[in-house]
């Protein structure tokens, strides 16, 4: 069975996909039709369904496992398909899990890998805030993505990128002995676990309200808080403050959401890996989709830049 990943510009396309966002709309000519964004396995890739109705609106909903015909263009950049046919496929026949897009670790794997990595928090406080917001969270920790858009935005992208931050973070603390690993480590396992609820859906992602009043940050140190009075840990001491300082101030910028600039040694390096984790992840995704020796698609997270297939 073809995949979009499988095709080239210009490729005439047939393969079957759902349709991960769907939106009724109306262009400038007064005429409706449907955005739509078509994912399987492989990948994505968007395009328009022109005259359409409210019918099919319904028809070709979030979810809908089609049988998409077209062929592959190229629009401001970016990879489209020109929709020559679309039918729905019969909901009974298909196994949704051979389309959606999952982390490339099985989640069994990543649950086992935390409960090896949660051994390495030595510090008391922040193993049992950890242990506890992880258990409080733990399905939807494994089941969401990390992102509505850019890095990891796809079923189980969180625990994968946490995941991912963890490994670097063991790393560069072997290198560098002055950083506290636990500290390090415990900030890597919290500092997205608000994403949990700030997202919702696994296909259509989406701003929960919370998410759109609070966002992430703000919700995982109220959580942090929580979990310390729950658990009887003082809130006033050292580490209790490094903690949430760790998760306050990893976005590194106030600009960018951070209520504080990070100010401890480990706090700036785990801002560092986040960065470097999502980066490597949505210039990889781009680079996925096209051909070597050319440039991808400009990269919105990536200031807009294109990156070149050697």
């Amino acid at each position: 069975m073809p995949k979009i990943i499988d095709y080239k510009n210009g490729d005439q396309m047939s393969l079957e996909a759902v349709i991960k966002k769907s939106d009724y709309r109306l262009a400038k000519n007064g005429k409706n039709f449907l955005s739509l964004v078509f994912e399987d396995k492989s990948g994505q890739i968007p395009g328009k369904f022109w005259d359409a109705s409210e019918d099919d609106a319904r028809r070709f909903k979030v979810g809908t496992v089609v049988q998409l015909d077209g062929k592959r263009d190229i629009y401001q950049g970016k990879p489209q398909v020109i929709i020559n046919h679309l039918g729905p496929l019969d909901s009974n026949t298909v196994d949704m899990s051979q389309f959606i897009q999952t982390a490339p670790i099985k989640r069994l794997d990543m649950e086992n890998e935390f409960e090896d990595i949660f051994l390495e928090i030595t510090n008391g406080a922040w193993n049992r805030v950890v242990r506890y917001l992880f258990k409080k969270y733990h399905d939807q920790f494994f089941t969401s993505a990390a992102a509505k858009v850019n890095h990891h935005d796809f079923q189980g992208g969180l625990a994968y990128h946490t995941l991912s931050m963890v490994h670097l973070a063991e790393k560069i603390a072997d290198q560098y002995p002055q950083i506290d690993k636990a500290l390090l480590i415990a900030g890597a396992c919290l500092h997205d676990l608000g994403k949990t609820i700030e997202l919702s859906g696994t296909l259509d992602v989406e701003y929960t309200f919370e998410g759109n009043m609070l966002g992430h940050i703000t919700i995982i140190d109220e959580e942090i808080v929580k979990a310390a009075q729950e658990l009887k840990i003082d809130l006033d001491s050292e580490d209790m403050v490094m903690l949430r300082h760790m998760v306050l101030s990893h976005h590194g910028f106030l600009e960018y959401g951070s209520p504080e600039r990070p100010k401890l040694l480990e706090a700036e390096v785990l801002h560092d890996i986040d960065v470097l984790d999502a980066s490597i992840n949505m210039i990889s995704k781009a680079l996925d989709k096209t051909e070597k020796g050319k440039f991808s698609e400009r990269i919105f997270g990536m200031d807009n830049r294109a990156f070149y297939k050697h």
